[in-house]
């Protein structure tokens, strides 16, 4: 079951390989629940179940609008006879083509670099996010988290996201470079969003950790000595706060990965391999002071910072002086650090 704190819910999974909530029906109910409006932002769409619900909520009149990287849409060499089915990513193709059909406005991006957003917007009152793919590996192979939060605040700002998006402005050709969002607080849940390239989600990171007191605790998918968060995260430890994190097997190997670095610092990091039924860890995931959850689609890259299209969401403040607030904001993040124990207890190596 999700962690619910009233109008938040965190979800954590997928429950196909351990975790404790069904992503695919997470994201299927949410998009369901459209009465009115769906704008969907999201790099990939390769889960039937996922495209069934974004046509049945056309079907019931709602007004669809749908944006995916194009990468997944495409070939790198043509086909001999481009009119047969085939070749990499044809399920993309397919599903897209059914969405077409249903006269569901779709957009791929402008952007050179990657569109990795992952976010719905419902009926201008509530907003899905997180690291999750809406495809199948997304939603029943690699370890991934889904947010929702049922706020108009936090759902104008991310439609206000897409409408830019809608418009083009992809990457380093979102010409706006909009004022920052405005922190909200739902459901006593203080709540701060960023965009890149705008709004610097790397600074926002650094500067949540640096209120650090104790320790921080993550999972991430891509993590790279080009990104600044490292150089922080090395500092911290030097200073005496205590760093745990786990990443994913196949990029912590890579020569530009910042773990090494990290854990000869005295950081105490784990490698998740690619095991059984597990694709990824996939995760975007920090914990700071058992407090404060840092999640969405960034992963600690130069790139997501600079080129990419992503976004990253806070739940907490460190700086909250409310008890009621302060419980809150611990309660929900207890449940982020059960997934990441849970992950390094089960498939973690000790990155020595």
């Amino acid at each position: 079951m999700p962690q619910k704190i009233g109008n938040v819910e965190l979800y954590m999974g997928p429950k196909e390989v351990g975790g404790k909530d069904d992503l695919c029906d997470a994201i299927v109910k949410f998009i369901d629940g459209a009465k009115k409006k769906l704008d969907i932002a999201v790099q990939e769409l390769d889960c039937k179940r996922i495209a069934d619900a974004v046509i049945r909520a056309k079907k019931r009149k709602v007004t669809v609008r749908l944006v995916l990287e194009a990468s997944y849409l495409t070939l790198d060499e043509p086909r001999p006879d481009p009119y047969t089915p085939g070749g990499k990513n044809e399920v993309n193709r397919y599903l897209h083509d059914a969405i077409l059909r249903s006269a569901i406005n779709v957009r791929s991006d402008f952007n050179p670099k990657i569109f990795h957003q992952k976010f719905v917007v419902r009926d201008g009152s509530a907003v899905l996010t997180g690291s999750t793919n809406f495809t199948d590996t997304g939603v029943t192979r690699n370890l991934n988290h889904i947010i929702i939060v049922h706020d108009r605040k936090v759902a104008n700002t991310y439609a206000k996201e897409f409408g830019e998006i809608q418009q083009g402005h992809f990457g380093k050709l979102n010409e706006g470079h909009d004022e920052k969002p405005r922190d909200v607080e739902v459901s006593k849940l203080p709540i701060r969003i960023a965009f890149s390239p705008d709004h610097n989600p790397e600074m926002e990171i650094m500067k949540q950790m640096l209120k650090a007191k104790k320790r921080i605790d993550f999972a991430i998918f891509t993590f790279a000595q080009s990104s600044g968060i490292d150089d922080t995260m090395i500092q911290l430890t030097n200073a005496g706060l205590k760093v745990r994190g786990a990443l994913d097997g196949a990029m912590a190997n890579q020569k530009w990965a910042a773990g090494r670095p990290v854990k000869n610092a005295g950081a105490e990091l784990y490698s998740i391999p690619k095991n059984g039924n597990v694709g990824k860890l996939h995760h975007k995931l920090m914990v700071i002071d058992k407090q404060v959850i840092i999640a969405g689609s960034f992963n600690y890259t130069g790139p997501a910072n600079q080129l990419n299209d992503e976004n990253i969401i806070i739940i907490g403040d460190l700086e909250s002086t409310k008890s009621s607030s302060i419980n809150a904001q611990k309660k929900l993040a207890k449940y982020v650090l059960y997934e990441i124990d849970r992950i390094i207890k089960k498939f973690g190596k000790k990155i020595k």
